[in-house]
């Protein structure tokens, strides 16, 4: 969608260029005249030009700065992610243990009283 809008800015530049043109050359100046007024016109375009460009690159930076700010806040909610999934991990390693164990003990307990 931006493609189109762009494309079509830049259509319509182009045609009020040719437009500017056409009208300059018909009209009833002298050489010098319309020389003068084409350099005029064509210096104008080259500054809108100009500014189009600076538009477009400060555009493209804040792009760029907005992409740098999601990836980061990704990249930190990623991390906190992993460092949960770890604890969880280590809470449920914890609880493995202890009951491997409560189960040596509960057998040991039990061998113990049975060989007396």
């Amino acid at each position: 969608m931006a493609d189109e809008s762009s494309s079509g800015l830049g259509w319509f530049l182009a045609g009020l260029g040719i437009g500017a043109l056409i009208g300059v050359l018909y009209a009833p100046k002298s050489g010098r005249e319309t020389r003068d007024d084409l350099t005029a016109k064509a210096n104008d375009a080259k500054e809108k030009a100009g500014q189009f460009v600076e538009q477009g690159k400060d555009q493209v930076n804040d792009y760029v700065d907005r992409g740098r700010e999601y990836y980061e806040k990704g990249r930190t909610q990623w991390s906190q992610y992993v460092d949960k999934g770890k604890d969880f991990l280590q809470e449920q390693q914890s609880k493995v243990a202890g009951a491997v164990n409560a189960g040596k003990q509960a057998y040991e307990e039990q061998t113990q009283g049975q060989n007396y």
